[in-house]
């Protein structure tokens, strides 16, 4: 009684020191959103894009900006003999010192540059919006590939269990034929064979459990995870064999989904938004051949004591037209450039459009074709395991060779391995789907 007692505080503690850690799918995707670095560093970036819109209304305020000073001087002269008049004199030494205070102000506003500075309000605007649309599609596209990790890892460990299921029916079977063939009901060659399918099942699940190890462990350092720490993953099946699957009802129409698509991607509208911005850019370098017009205003005073500022001072209000005339060809340059970016802009546009529907019209019959071979892969599995049960009753009876059993067997696990990566492929392509519609609420999991 002690000793069990003992032991049980034993296992108490181990349990305690290394606790097996599980996570479910939304604890996965929440860990993706916060660990990832690009996405820590894009939502730091959105702060540099909110300073340039500051920055860019900036520009239609007028600068001002202060001055003071202060000037201390101190002057010796020596003294000495001079003639003046043929007469001698002494001259004395001579100390003088001064002071002077001064303070002054000026203040000048643009009143037009070309209307650049609202075409670079503008463009400072779409930057900001185009930014956040990336970050909201960066997630996006953490959360798909979070959870298409999480059901890698869990469809590498139901294949495994399918393997482990395989050798146990081997090895079930290899008992049963090694008694048989100590009565004298079966030949010894049926034993070399069925040993030869255990040794042989026995290498699949090595296989399997190697590649379920690979598996979690990249998931793990994609999520920036301790690859050595003993996580486990929230099965999502109902049972052995099935996923908890919402099937849902895919629209027939493909011009609609694409339709969809195109106005609910960020990453769409992120392109538009920057094209958008790089007209702006433009604008602005055509402003180089328009006049400037400016006004400033001056204010200053000085004196040689702090009692006296300000007493006298003097004070200017002017404007300023700068009238381009030739400058090297550089506002060519410019402007050239800008049209360029904005025509390779509006072309990224064009190409992501029709990456979009090339996603789109792939994944919808990617989708619909899953969904017919779930349907199928199920049925396999049922007719797979009804006939290895009748292959068996019949080689108990004598009335079919061992082989035909082992084939039986072989079909059933191929199909239970076909079922296994069918629900997956769908459930994967589920959420692909969302994905590719620019719909897949990552929300939900920060």
């Amino acid at each position: 009684m002690r000793k069990g007692i003992i032991f049980s505080l034993i296992f108490f503690c181990a349990a305690v020191a290394f606790p097996q850690k599980n996570l479910s799918l939304s604890e996965v995707v929440k860990i993706a959103l916060q660990k990832n670095t690009t996405i820590q560093k894009t939502e730091e970036g959105i702060k540099v894009y909110e300073a340039g819109v500051k920055s860019a209304y900036g520009n239609l305020l007028p600068s001002l900006s202060a001055s003071g000073g202060w000037n201390w001087s101190r002057s010796v002269q020596e003294g000495g003999q001079y003639i003046y008049n043929g007469l001698a004199f002494n001259a004395p030494k001579q100390i003088v010192q001064s002071r002077n205070y001064s303070a002054g102000a000026s203040a000048d506003i643009t009143l037009f540059d070309g209307l650049s500075n609202f075409a670079n309000i503008s463009r400072s605007k779409n930057s900001l919006e185009a930014a956040k649309y990336s970050l909201d599609r960066a997630k996006q596209n953490l959360t798909y590939q979070a959870i298409s990790g999480f059901y890698d890892v869990i469809n590498a460990k139901k294949l495994m269990d399918v393997k482990e299921q395989d050798l146990k029916w081997n090895q079930k079977n290899y008992e049963i034929i090694l008694e048989r063939n100590k009565l004298g009901n079966v030949t010894l060659a049926d034993v070399y064979s069925q040993q030869v399918k255990v040794g042989n099942a026995e290498l699949e699940l090595i296989r399997a459990q190697n590649s379920y190890a690979t598996t979690k462990s990249e998931y793990l350092y994609y999520l920036g995870l301790d690859m050595l720490e003993d996580f486990t993953f929230e099965d999502p099946t109902v049972n052995d064999k099935e996923l908890k699957l919402d099937m849902i009802e895919i629209d027939p129409n493909l011009n609609l989904l694409v339709e969809k698509a195109l106005s609910n991607r960020s990453d769409l509208k992120s392109a538009k938004l920057t094209y958008q911005g790089s007209i702006d850019g433009i604008t602005m370098a055509k402003a180089g051949h328009l006049p400037s017009l400016s006004n400033y205003y001056t204010y200053g005073t000085n004196a040689n004591t702090v009692g006296e500022m300000f007493k006298s001072y003097s004070t200017s209000v002017g404007l300023s037209l700068n009238i381009p005339i030739f400058s090297g060809f550089s506002v060519e340059n410019r402007v050239q450039q800008a049209e360029v970016e904005a025509k390779n802009n509006e072309l990224d546009v064009n190409d992501l459009e029709r990456q979009i529907k090339k996603e789109m019209q792939k994944t919808y019959l990617d989708l619909q074709a899953s969904e017919k071979r779930l349907d199928v892969s199920k049925k396999n599995v049922t007719a797979a395991e009804e006939n290895r049960k009748i292959e068996q009753e019949k080689y108990t009876l004598g009335a079919t060779m061992l082989l035909n059993v082992l084939i039986a067997n072989s079909d059933y696990t191929n199909a239970l391995t076909n079922y296994v990566n069918a629900q997956f492929e769908y459930v994967k392509l589920k959420e692909q789907l969302a994905y590719s519609l620019g719909i897949l609420d990552y929300k939900k999991f920060e």
